[in-house]
């Protein structure tokens, strides 16, 4: 080998390692990429935000909690309804939406902590906020639940409107196609808004799917206009275009998953799971990995700013 071959290969191998060791921190441990520094937890009686402090795994600070509590513009007889949050929506830079199988739904501003619109909603799992500064709320079965209900939050407590939906789970609003999907037992429906610009709104059901599983649970709109939908048993993805169920392949077969956030342009997935019953003490980051463990509050849903 010539000085001058030598000498190109010994600088390859050191721009290699060099590489390699950008991918380590100090520790030795690899570093953490991801481009997702707050997570929003939901369980029990409470919302809480976690910020990634470092670069290693599992390196979380929590910096925020909600309790209905200590929630100023919550009725005292309310709380009662918030000891299972099931949903934990952030609306924008401020605002979060929650829900909770105990059948409450609030909106509330994230730095002050008060509650700006609050209802009872019988086994409420999710919620979607709409235009006009409306909200529609998935129930789930209960007496006086199974339903899609929407509700102003200029008028907390006060049915609109609401429509039978069976074990409703999942409520997603779409912009671009001004729809709202809604996902329930065994069905995924699409509406339109109707009456919108009057005092009695109401929601128009344009199309009815059957999903390939049973048991609807979460649904979350990707950044490519896709629908994910979690089932009993899997994890499945919906192309609204060609209205096509297909298998979400980074989550196949696996089930009882909670909650799916899922972003196409970076592959990063974020999702929880039903281990101890329907909760767990973990969040599971993929691409990269990572796992963000919470002992003391059983965990529902994840969910990013």
């Amino acid at each position: 080998m010539n000085n001058k071959i030598k000498i190109t290969f010994a600088i390859l191998i050191s721009l290699l390692g060099f590489a390699a060791c950008g991918n380590k921190s100090e520790g030795g441990q690899a570093e953490n990429t991801s481009s997702i520094n707050e997570v929003i937890l939901c369980g029990d009686d409470k919302v809480v935000i976690f910020d990634r402090t470092g670069s290693g795994e599992g390196q979380f600070t929590k910096i925020w909690e909600w309790t209905p509590e200590s929630s100023s513009g919550l009725p005292e007889e309310f709380v009662k309804y918030f000891q299972t949050n099931d949903e934990c929506k952030p609306i924008g830079e401020d605002r979060i939406l929650i829900t909770s199988s105990g059948g409450g739904v609030a909106l509330v501003d994230r730095e002050t902590k008060n509650t700006l619109f609050y209802a009872y909603a019988p086994n409420a799992h999710s919620a979607a906020y709409l235009p006009g500064d409306r909200i529609a709320v998935a129930l789930s079965t209960a007496e006086r639940g199974n339903a899609l209900q929407l509700f102003d939050i200029d008028g907390s407590n006060e049915i609109l409107y609401s429509d039978s939906l069976y074990s409703g789970h999942g409520a997603v609003w779409l912009a671009e196609r001004e729809s709202l999907f809604a996902l329930g037992y065994d069905q995924l429906r699409e509406y339109k808004l109707k009456n919108w610009e009057t005092d009695q709104p109401s929601l128009e059901m344009v199309n009815e799917w059957e999903i390939p599983d049973e048991s609807g649970h979460d649904l979350f709109l990707t950044s490519d206009q896709r629908l994910l939908l979690s089932t009993t048993n899997s994890v499945w993805q919906f192309d609204i275009s060609s209205a096509q169920f297909s298998e979400f392949e980074p989550l196949k077969d696996v089930k009882h998953v909670k909650s799916v956030n899922w972003f196409p342009d970076t592959g990063e997935l974020i999702y929880t799971k039903g281990e101890i019953s329907w909760w767990t003490h973990h969040v599971y980051f993929e691409e990269p990995y990572d796992t963000l463990v919470v002992e003391d509050i059983n965990l529902y849903k994840a969910r990013l700013r």
